[in-house]
């Protein structure tokens, strides 16, 4: 029998200990400052019912739930006429009762709804967890990665918003990112446009197309409207909407004099203007701030405003990004329960990260102290130091069997672990330790303490 080869499933990633270091430095980043901000920490189940993740992405975004095909004979109960037309999705909610969460918002608002007895409102949660889309591998997305969000349910305060943009802010800049954008933007300014033009029915496929502006280009947009139910007359009022330009403010009243006749779009005005009004009491550190009419977010339950974070120092796309959400549990049976939250790309954070070389260097170790092992009586010797060392809060290991110096050496360079303490009989004797420096290669006699003394 010929052997098979070991694979992955593509867009997914083993991470090695040198990665897990790295990305768990990015996690506990963000939930300081999470958690500086009043948020706590909740996680939701791998996976949830089909019938709650269906429905709340738009048909784009459903196509890329993966789903789970029931247990055991799952073709058992599947309509046989269905089979024979071999329509797969004709099937699908037949042969299949659950699904790989696609994000974390919406089992957070089904969350909030089984639990919501018990919940102090504002509710502020955190959750970093794995998410899992049947999307197309390439740089910087992948099927399977994890996202940091934070959500707060139970205010339509707008000083909400304007602490999320704080957040990213301050995270952003602690992971030492130094040129980011925050683009902002509101549903109810997509629902303004869409409404002056006369095609209010329609405002899922405007906004489907015009997120794609940095993408396919004006003229891609174009063909995409006039392919969603668009024409030339709509087309043309929409153009110039789309090209604004200038600072945020002359935007927000060129689109005021636009959208003069819409009640909701001009109310969509007046949130941002409000946004703007409270983060001018508030100096940012490193983020720059954008109103971008062409930003859409295209998940459905957006309302109100919306984010997205880019970074101006790596071509990647987005690395963040969230909005308000009306109703969202609404689908659940609970009413007008209004939210608001964000959401990290941990997984392009960390490749920008790596591109730009700015995870520190402690990052980049584990152990900070080997104790080396010659023989069985230096072993003995070395049991309660690595005991003390450890009571210390000083990361050590101790070689697990005897063996040749260079092959120890060897062992430390490779877990670039920065000391070694050699142990020999004149050691022993002496009660005082030869400290290696493993990247210098200066060597030290110290007693146990100024050991400790010396890595704590």
């Amino acid at each position: 029998m010929a052997t098979i080869k070991p694979a992955i499933p593509k867009g997914t990633r083993d991470f090695s200990p040198v990665e897990m270091v790295k990305r768990n430095y990015i996690f506990d980043t963000i939930k300081s400052v999470f958690k500086k901000y009043g948020y706590q920490e909740i996680q939701t189940p791998t996976m949830e019912n089909l019938s709650t993740l269906t429905g709340k992405y738009g048909d784009e975004g459903d196509k890329l739930i993966f789903k789970i095909l029931n247990s055991g004979d799952f073709l058992a109960k599947a309509d046989g006429e269905k089979l024979r037309n071999k329509n797969s999705q004709s099937i699908i909610t037949e042969i299949s009762e659950k699904a790989l969460r696609y994000d974390l918002t919406v089992p957070f608002a089904r969350y909030v709804v089984m639990h919501h007895s018990e919940l102090s409102f504002p509710f502020r949660r955190f959750q970093i967890q794995p998410v899992w889309r049947a999307d197309r591998p390439q740089k910087g997305r992948y099927r399977e990665f994890y996202q940091c969000d934070a959500d707060v349910v139970g205010s339509p305060s707008l000083l909400n918003e304007a602490e999320f943009v704080l957040i990213y802010d301050e995270a952003l800049s602690k992971l030492g990112l130094k040129d980011f954008s925050i683009k902002i933007n509101n549903r109810k300014i997509l629902s303004g446009i869409a409404e002056i033009i006369g095609k209010p029915g329609l405002i899922v496929d405007m906004t489907v197309a015009i997120d794609k502006l940095d993408k396919i280009g004006l003229d891609g947009v174009c063909i995409e409207l006039m392919e969603r139910g668009f024409i030339e007359s709509d087309i043309n009022q929409l153009k110039p909407v789309i090209l604004l330009q200038g600072t945020n403010r002359e935007k927000l009243g060129s689109l005021r004099a636009i959208l003069a006749t819409s009640a909701i779009g001009l109310k969509g005005i007046e949130e941002i203007e409000q946004l703007f009004l409270y983060l001018d009491h508030w100096p940012l550190q490193q983020a720059t701030i954008e109103f971008d009419i062409t930003l859409a977010r295209g998940l459905n339950y957006y309302t109100g405003a919306i984010f997205e974070v880019k970074t101006n120092e790596v071509a990647m796309g987005s690395i963040g990004g969230g909005g308000r959400y009306d109703d969202l549990t609404g689908m659940f049976g609970l009413k007008d329960l209004t939210g608001v939250g964000i959401s990290f790309g941990a997984d392009r954070i960390y490749d920008v990260l790596e591109e730009l070389n700015l995870f520190p260097e402690s990052t980049t170790q584990g152990t900070s102290v080997l104790i080396s092992n010659f023989d069985g009586q230096a072993e003995t010797y070395a049991l309660p130091l690595l005991q003390k060392l450890r009571m210390h809060e000083i990361s050590a290991e101790l070689y697990p069997s005897p063996a040749k110096l260079k092959k120890q050496m060897a062992y430390a360079n490779d877990k670039c672990i920065p000391y070694v303490i050699l142990i020999g009989s004149d050691e022993m004797q002496s009660g005082l330790l030869t400290l290696r420096n493993m990247q210098t290669g200066e060597q030290e006699k110290l007693s146990a303490e100024q050991v400790i003394n010396r890595l704590i």
